[in-house]
């Protein structure tokens, strides 16, 4: 393990090895090219569309790179007066709106190079190598452009906007040898509508620009340009439904532009999520259909239909499963899996509590002990790539055997659960049932785990008031429930750590990764007179200073009925946990957060924004 020091050397490495590095490299590739009489323009595109897409995504590219040597050109000339921050903040601006036009193509094809233009501003460690991936592009010059002291930053500004435009640049270049599907191209346009459902109307990529919902309308309006020649060509009344759904839709951000009173509910239900309902089906009838995202499932309908995203893989013999979720229910309720035979998985995951206890810390097993956080809810907890709030294990089969066996929560007797649940012959018929195996290979607790993870995936029951509502039951939801979704997902920022569609930290368009963030959660709910929490989490795993104080997002799916809150239990309300957000976290009120991911800056968020937060939260309680 590298030591805190040892991480400071190296991150500051990175910046220079950037800059003496990586840039020098691109200024080579760029010289080859030439010397070689290389010629950018070759490729091997053919069908419907690929030829325009590839066109359009060159002229646009080259004005993304003359966009971000402007940009360039105003951070060298910032000063004391607070116009040269204005100029530049607007060629930003410019350079966000016009990276949408080409963000659908470069995300999907050149995806190492969206790293370099627009990713999040925070250093990203990649596990298991501790590799530190410094911050940078347009969200990071966004980051220190807002900083009262922008000019003490103004030598990183440089750096990062040099950085930006060197790869800006090289874009065109990585159409040499370029070869392209329309499947690609419609596939690419699915994912960037899903990118525009979760990030851009959440205010994901530009938190204090905010122009989230200018850049969404760049999308659909690219969209429908790069649709056009699969309109000519498929004439239909599927294909006339998506063009009217794409143009009402435009019509509409065009007409609605504030961040912070956009209507994000009546987009989505009216306009965005018809929209990529109409896409699939068009896709579909026009026989280029492709689908190489592993959690996305295309048959339904849209994000927010039940399935839509799926990170557990289909099982291969219907009946086999439902086998194994029957078995799973029936050792999620059996004491045998307890050491002392008294505690089963609904002890701490109660069915009738929402699978929670509401209890500040679970009781040990251990009678003069208590556990070390707080028991999360089982419901959607399939729904991510972490376990535990620290994200100690990947799969839900892994914590369940952590859990079984350690010796404060169930310590596991494995005598005990050999003789009255491997040895027991009621049981042995229904792992037979379930796990159905011509070598008549031994059950194990394995096997155990697996079943009760089946039985625990089964718990995403998207019952809500708030589900209802999306599905076209309008007086499903409150006036003051409505208000309070577009907050959350607009002034408040909530869902831009809590992301659709499980209101959790699984990072969309691509579903793959799930997030930890620092908030600075102190140890007591006096938010005048806050005390440092002494539980490190996932730094405990991996002694690196990002992950001093991270812990997992969890879902706020069923959060009304799962009181109290954070990790170590410590607000006992909603609206004690929105106003601790409200204050910009463990920083806002006072805490030395040294590497806070949370913004430290108030919402400025009013009584009543408040109050319809937490009444919308109440809509997201499943009926079960």
């Amino acid at each position: 393990m590298a030591s805190s020091d040892q991480n400071d050397v190296l991150t500051s490495n990175i910046q220079f090895l950037m800059y003496r590095i990586f840039v020098p490299m691109l200024v080579i590739t760029a010289y080859l090219l030439l010397a070689f009489q290389i010629d950018p323009n070759r490729m091997e595109v053919t069908g419907i569309g690929t030829v325009q897409t590839v066109q359009y995504y060159r002229v646009n590219s080259n004005i993304f790179a003359a966009n971000t040597k402007r940009l360039e050109e105003f951070i060298e000339k910032l000063s004391k007066d607070t116009l040269s921050r204005d100029l530049a903040l607007n060629e930003l601006k410019a350079c966000r709106k016009q990276y949408k036009k080409i963000e659908f193509f470069t995300s999907y094809f050149f995806n190492s190079e969206t790293r370099l233009i627009n990713a999040a501003p925070v250093i990203e460690v990649e596990e298991p190598t501790l590799e530190f991936v410094e911050s940078m592009g347009m969200q990071q010059i966004e980051t220190l452009l807002f900083d009262q002291n922008y000019l003490d930053h103004k030598s990183e500004l440089s750096l990062q906007a040099g950085l930006l435009q060197s790869t800006a640049s090289q874009l065109t270049h990585l159409l040499y040898n370029f070869q392209i599907t329309d499947s690609q191209i419609l596939e690419s346009l699915r994912i960037d509508l899903i990118r525009v459902i979760t990030l851009s109307i959440s205010g994901y990529d530009a938190p204090e620009l905010k122009t989230g919902i200018l850049e969404a309308q760049v999308c659909l309006e690219t969209m429908m340009t790069v649709l056009k020649p699969y309109f000519d060509k498929n004439p239909s009344a599927t294909t006339n439904e998506l063009k009217e759904q794409v143009e009402k839709s435009i019509d509409f951000l065009s007409q609605n532009t504030d961040f912070n009173s956009f209507d994000r509910l009546q987009f989505l239900t009216g306009f965005a999520l018809p929209l990529q309902s109409k896409l699939g089906q068009a896709i579909q009838s026009w026989g280029l259909e492709l689908n190489t995202q592993k959690h996305l499932n295309y048959e339904k309908s849209h994000l927010l239909s039940k399935g839509a995203v799926q990170l557990q893989e289909k099982a291969l013999d219907a009946n086999t499963q439902i086998s194994k979720i029957q078995l799973g229910k029936k050792l999620f309720l059996n004491n045998s899996l307890s050491g002392n035979g008294q505690k089963s998985c609904a002890t701490c995951h109660s069915p009738e509590s929402f699978f929670n206890d509401n209890l500040f810390r679970s009781a040990s097993i251990d009678p003069d002990s208590i556990l070390k956080r707080n028991t999360p809810t089982l419901l959607y907890a399939s729904a991510q790539h972490m376990q535990f709030w620290d994200g100690r294990v990947s799969t839900l089969e892994d914590q369940i055997l952590h859990v079984i066996f350690n010796p404060l929560e169930m310590n596991g007797d494995p005598v005990r659960i050999n003789k009255e649940i491997l040895k027991n012959k009621e049981y042995q018929k229904l792992f037979s049932d379930a796990f159905p195996n011509p070598t008549n290979q031994e059950i194990t607790v394995k096997d155990i785990a697996r079943s009760i993870a089946a039985f625990i995936n089964t718990l995403q029951p998207n019952t809500s008031s708030f589900d209802e509502y999306i599905n076209g039951n309008t007086a499903a939801l409150t006036e003051r429930q409505v208000n309070g979704f577009n907050i959350f997902m607009g002034k408040a920022q909530c869902g831009t750590c809590h992301f659709l569609p499980n209101f959790n930290s699984l990072l969309p368009p691509h579903y793959e990764v799930s997030e930890v963030e620092i908030l600075g959660t102190p140890a007591n709910a006096d938010l005048e007179n806050p005390q440092p929490d002494k539980d490190r989490g996932r730094f405990d795993l991996f002694h690196v200073k990002y992950y001093d104080g991270a812990f997992k997002t969890p879902t706020v799916r069923n959060a009304a009925k799962t009181a109290p809150y954070m990790h170590n239990g410590v607000f006992k309300t909603m609206m004690e946990v929105v106003e601790f957000y409200n204050r910009g976290g463990g920083e806002g009120i006072g805490l030395q957060i040294a590497e806070q991911t949370l913004s430290s800056k108030s919402l400025n968020l009013t009584q009543i924004e408040k109050e319809n937060i937490c009444l919308f939260i109440e809509s997201l309680t499943d009926k079960i």
